[in-house]
């Protein structure tokens, strides 16, 4: 793979010409462009190992040809620190039948921060000489060690790495679990965290944010408003986010385990819920809501939830869907910033984020 700086701005270039028609029936103002690095980008990776000539290797197979891999011993667009890493641990594995004995996959996270956690996954029971091999490797790579077997999970150091991010003139510390979804391109999300903090501006009324994930927006958009009411409903996302709370001695946030259905619902007091007992919702005065929904966007009714907001925040990972739910709020809302962020280069994703604001 060549990672010509003409060929990226190409690229990115057709990325702003596809938003820029999707939210042109929306008056939607030229969007701001923030770009990537054009490699080691890519905070987290994972490879199957395939076994040929007695040795195994990192492997990858592409979405039209599921059954041939691609054997690769370094990965440009991961992070400096993964690649650094992975000819240590072929060489640790190629070194100790402990850790290679039916190791079919392997799994690199890591942080802007320099932190880093590798997870290896098995066909077979993880015994005292793995662990012992394990824990030398972390050792020698000053890393933690996930070992994963059967529905078993075995951790060497901590199942966690550490995130550093400067939002608004402080430093934000985030806990990310293994397994759990965080952004890929971390130079391209403190961009974005950048973006939504000042869109968002200082605020004297709450917040509030459907999708939260481990609190990646919620720490320093919580410092604009008086109060936030976030939910996720992942119980690993919900325990990370609680623990970065507390990191952060940020205090004026209740988190509460709920979809973004079962939230609305809520709200329009279709039902109770267990999870919102001791939480009076009425206490709350929201002037904005901020949304980082799936692929698939905001279902309907949340989406008409969002409109009862004067300000509605929205990132998303997939224009279509961001464009169908603008569709649903232009009658009352109109698009007044626009951001397109390149959380993935040399594919045609893109991640974009709007501010719609009440006519």
């Amino acid at each position: 793979m060549t990672f010509d700086s003409q060929a990226y701005a190409a690229q990115l270039a057709d990325k702003v010409t596809r938003l820029r028609d999707l939210l042109a029936p929306f008056d939607a103002p030229e969007p701001s462009v923030f770009d990537s690095p054009l490699q080691h980008f890519r905070l987290r990776a994972e490879f199957r190992l395939w076994r040929e000539a007695g040795e195994r290797h990192y492997a990858m197979f592409s979405q039209e040809d599921k059954r041939t891999p691609i054997l690769i011993e370094q990965f440009p667009i991961a992070s400096l620190r993964i690649n650094q890493l992975m000819p240590q641990l072929k060489a640790a594995w190629q070194a100790s039948s402990a850790l290679s004995h039916k190791l079919f996959q392997v799994e690199f996270l890591t942080t802007l921060a320099g932190d880093a956690m590798i997870t290896l996954c098995y066909h077979r029971p993880l015994d005292e000489h793995w662990h012992a091999a394990a824990s030398k490797l972390a050792a020698d790579l000053n890393v933690s060690v996930i070992g994963r077997s059967k529905g078993k999970r075995e951790v060497i150091g901590r199942d966690y790495v550490v995130e550093k991010l400067d939002v608004g003139g402080r430093t934000f510390s985030y806990r990310q679990p293994e397994g759990a979804f965080t952004q890929p391109n971390g130079t391209v999300n403190q961009k974005m965290l950048d973006w939504a903090f000042e869109a968002l501006g200082d605020r004297q009324d709450d917040l509030l944010e459907l999708y939260c994930g481990n609190g990646n927006f919620t720490l320093p958009l919580a410092t604009r408003v008086r109060k936030v009411l976030a939910t996720e409903i992942s119980k690993t996302s919900v325990s990370a986010a609680l623990s970065n709370l507390s990191e952060n001695a940020v205090d004026n946030v209740t988190l509460v385990r709920l979809s973004a259905e079962e939230l609305t619902e809520a709200l329009n007091e279709v039902r109770p819920f267990r999870r919102l007992q001791g939480i009076d919702l009425k206490s709350y005065e929201f002037g904005s809501v901020f949304v980082d929904p799936p692929r698939a966007g905001m279902d309907p009714d949340t989406c008409e939830l969002t409109r009862r907001f004067d300000n509605i925040l929205y990132i998303s990972c997939n224009p279509q869907t961001l464009a169908a739910n603008i569709a649903q709020l232009h009658d009352t809302h109109r698009i007044t910033r626009c951001a397109l962020f390149d959380q993935f280069p040399w594919t045609h994703h893109m991640e974009s984020g709007v501010l719609l604001t009440r006519r």
